[in-house]
C-alpha cells in the first residue's frame, strides 16, 4: 500500500471521526441527558420495553382478522385491552420516574419539622427587653436548611433509638454517604444514594425500589402481567409461535416475580433483606422464620396499599419481648385474625 493510500484512508477516518463527534455534541447539546452514559443506557431501556409492546400489539391487529372483525362488532373488548395497555406504560413511566426515599431526604424532612416545631413554640415564648416583651420570629425554611448542616446530632440520636441498647453508631454509619442509616436502609452503587427499606435496583425501570415506590412497582408487574395474559390469549388465535413463545418466557417471569413480591409485601420484607439477610448485622439473632418488621398479613397489607401517608415513615426495630412474641407459632385462630406471618 503507497503512503499516498495510507494518507488517505487517515484523512477519512479522522474526517469521520470529527463528523462523528460533532453530531454527538449537537445531539448533546439539543439533548443534555444523553450525554450521561447511565440516563442514556436507562433510556435505550425505556425504549427498547416500549418498542415490545408496540411490536406484540401491531402484529396482532395486522394479523388477526377476527380482532378486527370483533373490534367492529365490539369494541368495548379492544378499548378495554388498550386502556390495560396505556394503563400499564404509565404506571411503568410514573414508577419509573419515582423516588424510592432517600435518606437524605428523609434527614431534611426531619430537619424541617423539628425546625417547624421549635419556632412554633420560640414564637409563643416572649423575651424581655427593654421595651417591654417582644416576640421572636424565625424563617422557618431556612432554619430547616441550616439545621441539618449544623445539628446532625439530632438525627443520629433518633436513629439510633430505634437499634438495640449499646448499638455503635459507626456499625450503621454509611461509608459513601456519611449518614447514619435508620434500620432497612441500604447504600446503592447504582443511583450512589442511601434508599429507605433498600429492596433493589430495577434495571429496566432505571431507578431503586424502596419505600417510597415498592407499591407501584408492585401494581405495575401485576398490570403487565395481565396484559401479557391477555395478549398470550389473542395470540393463541393467531398461532402466532414465535412471539408466544417469548411471551411465554416474559409471563413466566413476570408471575414468579409477581408471586415473590407478594410473599414480600405479606411478611413486610424486602427482597435485600430476604436475600442478605445473615449479613445485615441487627438480622442475624434473629431467628429464620420470624420476620421482625411484620405486623400480620392484613395490617401488612393495609400498611403497603392504604395506610403509608408518607414516603419518610421509618420503622423501629422490634425489642426481645417484642420478638419472642414474633417467634410463637400461629393456630387458625391466629390466621382468623390476621396473624399469620408475624
Amino acid at each position: 500500500m503507497t503512503s499516498f493510500t495510507r494518507m488517505t484512508i487517515m484523512g477519512c477516518c479522522v474526517l469521520s471521526r470529527d463528523t462523528s463527534d460533532r453530531f454527538s455534541d449537537r445531539c448533546f447539546n439539543i439533548f443534555p441527558c444523553l450525554s450521561d452514559p447511565v440516563r442514556r443506557s436507562t433510556l435505550c431501556m425505556k425504549l427498547a420495553l416500549v418498542m415490545l409492546h408496540v411490536i406484540f400489539v401491531g402484529f396482532l391487529f395486522i394479523l388477526d382478522e377476527d380482532l378486527i372483525e370483533k373490534s367492529k362488532q365490539q369494541p368495548w373488548y379492544t378499548s378495554m385491552y388498550m386502556l390495560l395497555l396505556v394503563v400499564t406504560l404509565v404506571q411503568y413511566f410514573f414508577t419509573s420516574g419515582s423516588s424510592p426515599g432517600y435518606v437524605l431526604d428523609a434527614m431534611r424532612e426531619y430537619a424541617k419539622t423539628e425546625a417547624s416545631l421549635r419556632a412554633s413554640e420560640i414564637s409563643k415564648q416572649p423575651a424581655s427587653s427593654k421595651n417591654g416583651s417582644v416576640v421572636v420570629t424565625i424563617d422557618n425554611n431556612q432554619f430547616g436548611e441550616n439545621l441539618l448542616g449544623n445539628n446532625p446530632m439530632n438525627w443520629t440520636k433518633m436513629v439510633m433509638e430505634m437499634y438495640p441498647p449499646g448499638t455503635s453508631v459507626r456499625t450503621y454509619t454509611c461509608s459513601y454517604c456519611s449518614v447514619v442509616q435508620p434500620p432497612r436502609a441500604k447504600h446503592c452503587h447504582d443511583c450512589d444514594r442511601c434508599v429507605l427499606q433498600f429492596d433493589h435496583h430495577c434495571v429496566w425501570l432505571g431507578t431503586c425500589i424502596g419505600q417510597g415506590n415498592h407499591c407501584r412497582f408492585w401494581w405495575y408487574i401485576l398490570e403487565e402481567t395481565a396484559l401479557s395474559i391477555w395478549t398470550g390469549v389473542l395470540l393463541v388465535d393467531v398461532i402466532m409461535i414465535i412471539l408466544l413463545s417469548i411471551l411465554s418466557i416474559a409471563l413466566i417471569f413476570l408471575l414468579l416475580l409477581l408471586l415473590f413480591h407478594s410473599y414480600l409485601v405479606v411478611t413486610n420484607q424486602t427482597t435485600y433483606e430476604l436475600v442478605r439477610r445473615r449479613r445485615i448485622p441487627y438480622m442475624r439473632a434473629i431467628p429464620e422464620r420470624v420476620y421482625p418488621f411484620s405486623k400480620g398479613a392484613c395490617r401488612n397489607l393495609y400498611n403497603f396499599c392504604c395506610a403509608r401517608t408518607s414516603v419518610y415513615a421509618l420503622e423501629q426495630l422490634p425489642n426481645a419481648l417484642e420478638l419472642e412474641q414474633k417467634s410463637v407459632p400461629y393456630t387458625c385462630f391466629d390466621v382468623i385474625k390476621c396473624r399469620c406471618c408475624c
